[in-house]
């Protein structure tokens, strides 16, 4: 399986089956948005910065809804959270879904745009997650310390960091250095993509870094 990262919460998931692409966003995140092909798209919840599937090219399925799902030899699993004391007049809209998507023996979770500390409960559906990609950058979604407390719930072999401020973004967010000092790690050198197999997950958990691969703002693309 190979991992990219286009900034914020957009991935690509790709295997010799099938391409998934998550939470792709428009220009108004301050990003040029990427031209992106897959076979699937998901989305967290309804936010032009996590749900801009217009900018996707293909014939593909949308998931944006709990549910179960089996598509091009992925399978999926998705949940909806609610953040704690959610209105009931706005519950949708604040709905979060996360994904756990199953390809290549491996479990990649995407927690979105997630707000709050889950429980263990609500993570326990997914015995083990091998890859999460988790936000880490405070704004509407989880803190350096909260995101390290849900590491600890969830016990991925793999963490990658998402949501954080990359230049250019038209909203504020913290950068990833704040989430690395919760954590206690050093600077970890960004690689373009990750390449990873069932065979090669670190024995304990790892955190690996991105290069947000769309990292031009929109002034830079009219350049």
């Amino acid at each position: 399986m190979e991992i990219t990262w286009y900034g914020h919460a957009c991935f690509e998931l790709k295997n010799n089956a099938a391409t998934i692409v998550t939470d792709p966003y428009d220009n108004s995140l301050g990003l040029a948005p990427p031209t992106l092909h897959a076979d699937i798209v998901s989305v967290s919840h309804n936010n032009p910065r996590h749900n801009a599937v217009n900018q996707v090219q293909g014939n593909y399925s949308v998931l944006d809804s709990p549910g179960e799902y089996e598509i091009k030899e992925v399978f999926i699993t998705s949940y909806a959270l609610y953040p704690p004391k959610a209105d009931a007049a706005t519950a949708l809209a604040d709905r979060n879904i996360i994904f756990f998507y199953e390809m290549d023996n491996l479990t990649v979770c995407h927690l979105g745009d997630i707000s709050h500390v889950p429980t263990q409960s609500q993570v326990e559906a997914v015995d083990q997650v091998d890859i999460l990609l988790i936000p880490v950058g405070n704004g509407r979604s989880l803190n350096a310390t909260q995101a390290s407390e849900v590491i600890g719930i969830i016990e991925p072999a793999i963490v990658i960091p998402m949501h954080y401020a990359l230049p250019g973004m038209a909203i504020s967010l913290d950068p990833l250095e704040k989430f690395l000092k919760e954590m206690g790690l050093a600077q970890i050198e960004a690689q373009p993509k990750l390449r990873i197999t069932a065979n090669n997950l670190p024995p304990e958990t790892q955190t690996v870094i991105l290069t947000a691969k769309n990292q031009g703002s929109l002034g830079d693309s009219a350049l």
